[in-house]
């Protein structure tokens, strides 16, 4: 299984049993080309007015949400399925689920600086400064819970978090519907009686089809 589809096993996991679950609400960011004034169906007037508000805030800073974008092309990158989380518009959907769901803004806010903190004592960078391979190493320090040693818990917990939040806002986008191959409600096909049940019944099956 490669890095991809580990992460990606991983994130649906969590976000099947969790945060997608909290997440109902996203249907109102779940199509990142909707433009802040359309209304969906079936909101009512606060909700909509509360939407509104929340796409003219801003949490993350500029620096924080090009982190929050690298981490998420590192859990789902460009592959030959789909494009990448980023592609699909997470960094956008997290910002905007930080902001419906205030309780995960200290951690986020705080786990975007843990990685800084950890990147600066190791290489000598920010993290988005740091070459790929510096980033995936601290990356696999954190992925994998139940091998992470004792004083990266904090970073576990956070990436866990990111996990998350990346996997339900990639696969509710339409890149990552794509990407799992759903295809929706289909309308059924009727193509007649089976011959072998019409032969069973006494029916010939020339006569009866004409």
């Amino acid at each position: 299984m490669n890095r991809r589809d580990s992460l990606k096993a991983l994130g649906l996991i969590a976000a099947g049993s969790g945060v997608i679950a909290t997440a109902c609400k996203q249907d109102v960011k779940k199509d990142l080309s909707t433009t802040p004034t359309d209304r969906l169906p079936g909101v009512q007037d606060f909700e909509h007015e509360r939407t509104q508000q929340l796409y003219v805030e801003t949490f993350f800073t500029a620096h924080e949400m090009a982190t929050i974008t690298v981490l998420c092309d590192i859990i789902l990158p460009k592959d030959d399925i789909s494009g990448s989380a980023s592609e699909a518009g997470v960094p956008d959907f997290i910002e905007f689920m930080v902001k419906d769901l205030p309780v995960h803004k200290i951690p986020m806010r705080g786990g975007l600086k843990w990685m800084d903190v950890q990147s600066q004592k190791r290489f000598g960078n920010v993290f988005i400064k740091c070459n790929k391979k510096e980033q995936l190493a601290l990356v696999d320090d954190i992925a994998y819970p139940e091998d992470a040693k004792p004083e990266m818990q904090q970073g576990v917990a956070f990436f866990s978090l990111m996990r998350n939040l990346t996997s339900t806002g990639f696969f509710t986008s339409e890149l990552g519907v794509k990407d799992i191959g759903y295809a929706g409600n289909r309308p059924g096909v009727w193509n007649g009686v089976p011959a072998d049940v019409l032969k069973e019944h006494g029916f010939d099956t020339e006569s009866f089809f004409g």
